[in-house]
């Protein structure tokens, strides 16, 4: 009995595990049984026309959501207004060009737009092409019975011989094709570069003329030894303002722990704030933070009083920050330092002239936007960042290769819970008695899990590549989409397609071995490129209906589905803080990497597969057009560019898009192989198409590439004295400050809590006493290390000049009628995380101040508490003659620099715009100042001593120090005789 009993049990195993290797042997058949291309193609068009006629309904009502950016951009960014009609937003996305797009949505949006343009119109060439070519001949060619369904007489399944040729030209059409395109806009991509380098914006900012150098040794970690490596690459260079960096230590993370009390602290009162008038019986309670240096004297899971306690935490932060940003200027210097000069045509000479140096083991690049900037990661050392990249590389790769289990698991289990209950008896019992329970989870669980790996595969690979040591955000994004295309490319094409063939293969194998055959003959007479093909047709109609549902992901990110729900639970099942309230009404940041990759992905797919099912072409045509009429209208409106790397995705776009080609050919290649005739000649055809794309890459690369990168390749200032701008060398380009750290300068944020719970607060809570936005609170004056950091008095409301008064002391009260990002976009703590940085609200942070009373141009540093020229140190080579006025860019489009002697009719108001008076006109009298462009006394009026005889010179006294023979600059400047 026992006996009997054991062998029902080991035979049950087996079956089971028989079971098992038969789903294995297929995991993704349950995907492909499920999805019919006439079903796909109806229900996504029909819920893709039902949201968009829901959006188009909603919209008028909700500019919160729709049109967020109607309310907060300024003027040059603010997008064409919108009637209030259902179909009113259709004209402004069809009417609006690409040269007005690049001011209103920046250049890295109007470069994704012009990607999607590219995707639709190389995909609606190459339908025409293949459908023309390849449709007929399979048609006509192939050997098939009456059962044959239509979408598989269109594949070369069952096409043999010299047939096969018209996949050979198509193959070398479409490489035409996607030739032409990726060359044609490469070329416009250069337009808009060289005029993103002209415009206004750029010519003004800061970090355009501005030199990153990484890598300093230590013996020349100093504003010196900054100029010192320079003169390496450019002995000739002129002026130079530098900065080398210094040791924060643990004040990021201080800030860090700050900004996340605080807005604990602003969780808790508002839930028990919500109701003023009935306060909870009982205070709120949490536990100690671990980062407390009290948290050991704390009893393990002790509860404690939220207020006060996190109270008491803000304190010991904010007097430990101030310490800590008081003694700064003691710490050791980093190795990197910033240099910034006159003209922007210099930085970039430089630049280009040690693209390929390393001068004293240094590495000097153009500097990115401060906003831009992995702070964290700047200190690394050349050796450290190679480790960090080989073990974020491996650990990307286990990634990529282990996920190929549960992707296998959800395609056989997920998607059919049948399955499961073949292989377990118990849940299969379940599913008996509880079908339709299980069949809702059936139909949710699968796209959920799905949705989920999407949402949290970037968030992985960011966090990643920050530990990998990446100096850039948008360097960061750029290498996050890289690596989800790869993962996506072999797991969700490479395995999805050829897992079952794979498996197959090894089992036949294993089987002939086993039956005395030897391994080599064993694998030639399973033919794994006839199999692999096999299967490469046949999941063919997958992808087809792949391509037709991604019209439906588009109409639902138009929709912005998640964003109303969300909001709307957030709004009235929860107690938001109101600086979440505020933070809800932002207009969102555009996630480029997910969007490029997806891009990408089904650009890949579609190029593999379009010589094999010419179906699926049209599919991801009609994707594109659609997608780049809806995805204009998100950037637009809707989405704004967090940190805008000025079109400097293309190029990684660019090599993606002929990695594609390749592989397609390579997917030509064994077609043609395992279907042509004996001579193989239709495949020997195809093997020079790899070979051309490089080609193209190489010449596309030197043709372009540098003139994308680099303003000028060649600096034509001659004479570092001849024209210096007043812009550069006043406060207004503050080096220290816009390329320091952020936490040394940066203010302390504010406890927010609602204005109706104003009265009752005072009794409850006892924090600072001071508003980190008020002068004097000891967070953003001078401890922060940089005097040229203003903080002043906040005006009342309505009566400019009257300082503020009411309102608790430490705490932000919030009206509810000022509930809005609108109100606070130009605040730092919110405008950073919205792509307030880039100037999308008004004036962007980098933007050079024009010249002000009372402005120091080259005299000492007024930095308090510092070692001598602690903002930087004027390094200035020896005295060279002879120069024009002003120099322009040596590349592509020409244009001023912006830096020498203006004409009254082109000067600039204090938001860098270019204001045309009257062209050509005199300009006004102006003193010849050895170098520097003053004003003659009086030019406004009123003789020398001005209107009231007040002095005309600065209030510092810099008038005099050029006469100084004592002062640094008096033997290297030029100076008039009288």
């Amino acid at each position: 009995m026992e006996v009997g009993s054991t062998t029902g049990v080991l035979t049950k195993r087996v079956s089971d595990a028989d079971k098992l290797l038969d789903l294995l042997a297929n995991p993704f058949r349950a995907q492909l049984s499920q999805n019919s291309i006439y079903a796909s193609f109806g229900t996504s068009i029909g819920f893709t026309l039902l949201l968009a006629i829901g959006f188009s309904l909603l919209r008028p009502y909700n500019s919160v959501v729709y049109a967020p950016k109607l309310k907060i951009a300024d003027d040059k960014h603010a997008p064409p207004p919108i009637g209030k009609g259902p179909l009113a937003w259709l004209g402004p996305v069809v009417r609006t060009k690409e040269i007005e797009l690049v001011n209103l949505i920046g250049l890295d949006a109007t470069v994704f737009l012009r990607v999607l343009r590219m995707c639709r119109n190389i995909f609606l060439c190459i339908t025409v092409v293949g459908c023309g070519i390849l449709i007929p001949i399979n048609m006509t060619n192939g050997q098939s019975n009456s059962k044959t369904d239509f979408v598989s007489r269109v594949t070369p399944v069952n096409v043999w011989g010299s047939s096969n040729w018209g996949m050979t030209i198509c193959a070398w059409l479409f490489d035409l094709i996607i030739v032409f395109f990726l060359w044609w806009n490469y070329r416009k991509v250069l337009n808009l570069r060289r005029t993103y380098f002209e415009s206004a914006d750029y010519q003004s900012s800061l970090h355009a003329r501005t030199l990153m150098i990484n890598d300093i040794p230590k013996t020349l970690r100093t504003d010196e030894g900054i100029g010192r490596v320079i003169d390496v690459v450019a002995p000739q260079s002129s002026f130079s303002r530098t900065v080398v960096a210094r040791n924060v230590k643990e004040l990021p993370e201080l800030i860090e722990q700050h900004n996340q009390t605080v807005r604990d602290l602003e969780g808790h009162l508002a839930r028990y704030l919500r109701d003023p008038a009935n306060l909870p019986p009982k205070r709120p309670e949490c536990t100690p933070s671990k980062d407390d240096p009290n948290f050991g004297s704390y009893v393990r899971g002790q509860k404690l009083d939220a207020i006060e306690y996190l109270t008491a935490r803000i304190k010991e932060l904010e007097l430990e920050i101030k310490e800590v940003r008081l003694s700064v200027d003691n710490r050791n210097p980093l190795p990197y330092g910033f240099a910034s000069y006159e003209a922007i045509d210099e930085a970039h000479s430089i630049a280009f002239a040690a693209r390929k140096k390393h001068p004293k083991g240094t590495t000097i690049v153009l500097a990115p936007r401060p906003n831009d900037i992995i702070w964290k990661n700047m200190p690394l050392s050349r050796k450290t960042r190679r480790r960090k990249r080989i073990m974020n590389n491996i650990w990307v790769t286990l990634l990529t290769i282990v996920w190929m289990a549960p992707n296998a698991m959800i395609s056989i289990f997920l998607v059919s819970l049948t399955n499961l209950g073949s292989v377990w008896p118990a849940f299969q019992t379940s599913l008996a008695q509880h079908t339709v329970w299980w069949s809702i989870v059936q139909g949710v669980a699968s796209p959920a899990v799905t949705s989920l790996v999407y949402l949290v595969l970037p968030i992985m690979f960011r966090r990643m590549l920050v530990k990998a040591g990446d100096r850039t955000k948008t360097a960061r994004e750029r290498h996050v989409t890289g690596k989800l295309y790869t993962f996506f490319v072999f797991n969700y094409l490479l395995v999805f397609s050829i897992f079952s063939t794979v498996w197959t293969f090894v089992s036949t194998v294993i089987n002939k071995t086993n039956d005395g055959t030897t391994t080599w003959e064993a694998i030639y007479e399973a033919d794994l490129g006839l199999l692999v093909f096999i299967s490469l047709c046949d999941i063919s109609p997958f992808w087809i209906t792949s391509l037709l549902q991604r019209n439906l992901g588009a109409a639902v990110d138009l929709a912005q589905l998640w964003t109303l729900v969300w909001s709307f639970c957030a709004r009235n099942f929860s107690s938001p803080t109101p600086r979440e309230m505020i933070e809800l009404t932002a207009p969102p940041a555009f996630d480029y990497a997910s969007y490029y990759n997806y891009f990408l992905f089904y650009t890949t797919i579609t190029l593999c597969f379009g010589c094999i099912q010419p179906l699926v072409i049209p599919a991801a045509a009609l994707y594109f057009s659609l997608d780049v009429f809806l995805k204009k209208y998100l950037l637009l409106y809707i989405f704004i560019t967090k940190t805008e790397s000025g079109g400097m995705f293309w190029r990684m776009l660019f090599n993606r898009i002929l990695f594609a080609a390749i592989l397609a050919n390579l997917v030509v290649f064994l077609s043609t192989w395992v279907h042509g005739d004996g001579s193989h000649m239709e495949a020997y055809a195809v093997i020079p198409l790899p070979f051309l794309v490089l080609g193209f890459k190489w010449f596309c690369a030197h043709t372009f590439d540098d003139k994308i990168h680099y303003y000028s390749v060649r600096n034509m200032l001659k004479d570092p004295e001849a024209s210096r701008s007043k812009l550069f060398g006043s406060k207004g380009d503050r080096l220290a400050s816009r390329f320091g750290h952020p936490a040394l300068y940066k203010p302390l944020i504010t406890p927010m809590v609602h204005a109706r719970a104003q009265n009752i607060l005072a009794s409850i809570y006892g924090g600072r006493l001071t508003d980190s936005n008020n002068q004097g609170s000891g967070d953003n004056m001078s401890v922060s290390g940089y005097s040229d950091t203003f903080a002043m008095d906040p005006m009342r409301a309505g009566q400019p000049g009257r300082s503020a008064q009411g309102g608790m002391p430490g705490f932000e009260m919030v009206p509810e009628n000022r509930l809005d990002f609108s109100y606070y976009k130009g605040r730092a703590e919110f405008a950073e995380e919205h792509g307030g940085s880039g100037g999308i609200y008004g004036k962007a942070e980098d933007i050079i101040r024009s010249d002000t009373p009372g402005s120091s141009r080259w005299g000492p540093d007024s930095r308090p508490g510092t070692p001598v020229n602690g903002l930087g140190t004027p390094t200035l080579p020896n005295f060279r003659p002879g120069t024009p006025d002003s120099v322009k860019g040596d590349i592509g489009m020409s244009g001023g620099s912006g830096m020498g002697m203006g004409y009254y009719g082109e000067r600039k108001d204090s938001s860098g715009e270019t204001v045309g008076l009257v062209h050509s006109a005199q300009d006004m009298p102006a003193s010849s100042v050895p170098g520097v462009q003053e004003r003659a006394p009086g030019f406004l009026g009123g003789g020398p001593g001005g209107y009231g005889n007040l002095p005309q010179d600065d209030l510092d006294g810099r008038g005099s120090v050029d006469q100084d023979p004592m002062n640094y600059d008096y033997f290297r400047s030029r100076r008039t005789r009288n």
